[in-house]
């Protein structure tokens, strides 16, 4: 690591860094034994900030460029030293040159599984693994110089990356309880939730003087004792709907799969154990399908079952000046046909606010229409 590109006597002319490392980020600048020489020249690159410190104070921060250590270039040093003793004379200071670039692929990962509520997989809830990568960039020098660097001459990525990563497993619970997705649907929505998540972490980093550049979520996953309750569960799913209405089938195939099992097992002497455990299972699972089918079938021929005809149609009628009542539609027919009954004739049925003429009432229209008129005399 160069660092140092001319130096002369106990005056050093120019100071720069050329960082040949990919997980620096701020080095010191190394000045045992040496002092810098009032008009050196300072080269700062892109993607590098040079800061000043002075007496364990901050004095100068310089974006890149090309500079010659003066009082135009550097006021806040210059008040502070007041220079006594000439302006050429040579000072101490300490110069950190700080990486300004991101460093992208740092790993992160649920050290234990997260345990959230999930209604598909269980009230109780269900323990989550995930792991994924974020990239970050310092964006203040002078912050992150206080708060994090300190006095490290060498600060690397490693040292950091801990602490952030720790803010990282934090937010990521948070942001995945409240998102509400279920588990069986994240693997369509990483993009969603890292975007959920790397706003959440926005705040953190920038307490360090730290940018979050990008945050991917790569695989969440179900602790192995709980993965395979699930593909079991899955499984009896599948193979239950393939095997309605063939139960036979369905018990010589979990026979089978026992005889496999117990073939496979190192221990041996447990063939009879294993293959009465399978068929145990098996008779269990067509017991439940039976059961199954059976209340499906009793489903559908109570569904089958019409419901009950409509309640027929009633009236009271006024004859000779008496009520008579109620008669239905045929019976209202019959007395319409004989006579008994007249276009003028007060009829009344629930509902009606008052006795209208039979004539008026629309059910009884179509049955006056439908009798002959009188003969002709």
């Amino acid at each position: 690591m160069g660092l140092w590109d001319k130096i002369s006597g106990q005056f050093i002319d120019v100071i720069e860094w050329i960082d040949d490392s990919r997980d620096t980020i701020v080095y010191r600048f190394n000045r045992a034994g040496n002092e810098i020489k009032y008009g050196a020249q300072l080269t700062v690159r892109e993607g590098q900030q040079a800061v000043f410190i002075n007496e364990g104070q901050l004095a100068d921060v310089f974006p890149p460029g090309r500079y010659e250590l003066s009082t135009q270039n550097m006021p806040l040093l210059t008040t502070l030293k007041s220079w006594k003793y000439g302006f050429n004379s040579p000072f101490k200071a300490e110069v950190y040159f700080v990486n300004m670039r991101p460093f992208y692929d740092n790993k992160w990962g649920t050290r234990n599984p997260i345990r959230v509520r999930d209604a598909e997989l269980g009230s109780m809830g269900v323990e989550i693994r995930a792991f994924g990568s974020f990239g970050f960039k310092v964006i203040e020098p002078s912050r992150f110089l206080i708060d994090v660097v300190g006095t490290d001459g060498h600060f690397t990525t490693e040292e950091i990356t801990t602490k952030l990563k720790s803010l990282v497993v934090k937010q990521f619970t948070d942001g995945l309880g409240e998102s509400k997705i279920p588990f069986l649907d994240l693997a369509a929505n990483y993009e969603e939730l890292g975007s959920i998540i790397k706003k959440k972490l926005v705040l953190d980093f920038d307490r360090y003087g730290v940018d979050i550049t990008d945050f991917i979520v790569e695989n969440m996953s179900l602790p192995d004792h709980v993965q395979k309750i699930l593909d079991q569960r899955n499984e009896m799913e599948i193979m239950g709907r393939s095997m309605q209405g063939n139960l036979n089938n369905y018990t010589q195939f979990k026979m089978g799969q026992a005889m496999q099992d117990s073939a496979n097992n190192p221990n041996g002497g447990n063939e009879g154990m294993n293959m009465g455990m399978g068929m145990a299972m098996a008779n269990q699972m067509a017991n439940q399908m039976q059961q199954q089918q059976q209340q499906n079938q009793n489903n559908q021929q109570s569904n089958s079952t019409p419901p009950p005809p409509p309640t027929m149609v009633s009236f009271h009628v006024h004859i000779d000046g008496q009520q008579s009542g109620p008669f239905p539609l045929p019976q209202i027919q019959s007395m319409i046909q004989n006579g008994q009954i007249t276009r003028t004739s007060f009829v009344w049925k629930n509902g009606m606010a008052e006795w209208a003429a039979a004539e008026k009432v629309p059910e009884l229209q179509n049955l006056f229409a439908s009798t002959p008129p009188p003969p002709p005399m």
